[in-house]
């Protein structure tokens, strides 16, 4: 990190200063240590408002950038502002991208990902629904982004981890040891940590989960993504905040049908109706975001051939059309007796599945 975010870090300690409102001071000071040095006249030039100038010039008195950035370093916390490569590109493209991230773990920039949300009081079909389409997405090189509450959230960030895939959890709340929320999911934000995921928030290090926090962290969880997942949700859950950002922001909205008797079910069922799109299998997200390929390319990394043979068989079979041994053995110009050997001992290795009918698939 250098002397810029730890000025950065200072102007976020005070609560007026907000996403507009640092694009106004990154727009007429040539950095934020000369901003921060500024007086109030120079803050309404920069077109802030005079009662927010005078609060400011209030308030950094109150601030040692110094010892505020120590805080940070302490508790392994990095910082990434907008103008760093690291910034996330799909986040920067929002109106009101937040001007920095606090963050645990690895930060990319360019990465393909997706969220997934719903409620936190999930039903075994929606446990069952979030652990398929998060171990599938996963799998398929997608990553993925929630926001590590209870429920829906938790769920999906477990998943990736038991891949040993990256996730990423978005908080409303500081990231430090003391703020992270809820208190139980400490240990699950050190597993993200550790298989190659992250925990962020736009909030800085002490900041309580405040009620207020949670839609605006929405807007992140939804801002870093291709599209969202909505897998249960009631009318008034915040995961259809999250569907209304991500609409906003012309992000692709999913949602899993649900039992039309569950109150947990209303809020996805009624985002059908109004035009999300229905999905009833990880391929339906994939296609729709023209990234089918991605499963192949990453099971093609996964599943090597041990000899000449099979690398033909592999480069003929797919995923998810299955294709009949007589058809495979005609296409590979191969003996059908022969194609059936090798095919038992690729489905003992786990390489292919038989879906019956002496059709087969590339295992999943």
């Amino acid at each position: 990190m250098t002397n810029e975010h730890k000025y950065y870090n200072a102007f976020n300690l005070i609560p007026q200063i907000g996403p507009l409102r640092f694009k106004k001071l990154q727009s007429y000071f040539e950095s934020m240590e000369s901003a921060w040095n500024a007086n109030s006249e120079e803050y309404i030039k920069a077109g802030l408002e005079n009662n927010i100038a005078e609060k400011i010039i209030l308030t950094k008195n109150k601030i040692s950038p110094e010892e505020e950035f120590e805080k940070l370093e302490k508790e392994n916390i990095q910082i990434v502002i907008t103008r760093d490569k690291l910034y996330p590109s799909f986040l920067k493209e929002i109106h009101s991208a937040p001007a920095l991230l606090y963050y645990k773990g690895e930060m990319k920039s360019d990465e393909l990902a997706i969220a997934i949300v719903g409620s936190r009081k999930v039903s075994i079909y929606g446990r069952q629904v979030t652990e398929q389409f998060a171990k599938e997405l996963s799998q398929a090189g997608m990553n993925i982004v929630s926001g590590m509450a209870l429920g829906i959230d938790g769920i999906a960030h477990r998943e990736c981890i038991k891949q040993k895939n990256r996730t990423i959890a978005v908080l409303g709340s500081g990231i430090d040891t003391n703020s992270i929320y809820p208190s139980s999911n400490h240990q699950i934000a050190e597993e993200i940590i550790s298989t190659g995921g992250a925990v962020l928030s736009e909030y800085p290090i002490g900041t309580p989960p405040l009620k207020q926090h949670f839609p605006a962290r929405n807007r992140i969880i939804s801002g870093l993504s291709l599209g969202i997942l909505v897998i249960e949700a009631a009318q008034s859950s915040g995961a259809l905040i999250t569907a209304k950002f991500a609409l906003e922001q012309n992000r692709e909205v999913f949602a899993i049908p649900g039992n039309i008797y569950s109150k947990t079910s209303e809020g996805t069922n009624n985002l059908i109706k109004l035009g999300a799109k229905l999905v009833t299998k990880t391929k339906d997200i994939l296609e729709e975001l023209n990234l089918k390929f991605m499963t192949e390319i990453k099971k093609a990394k996964e599943i090597i051939p041990d000899n000449e043979e099979e690398k033909i068989i592999l480069e003929n079979l797919s995923l998810d059309e299955p294709i009949h041994i007589d058809q495979l053995a005609k296409k590979i110009k191969m003996n059908v007796t022969a194609v059936s050997s090798l095919l038992t001992l690729m489905e003992i290795k786990g390489k292919v599945k038989n879906i019956g009918g002496m059709r087969y698939v590339v295992a999943s």
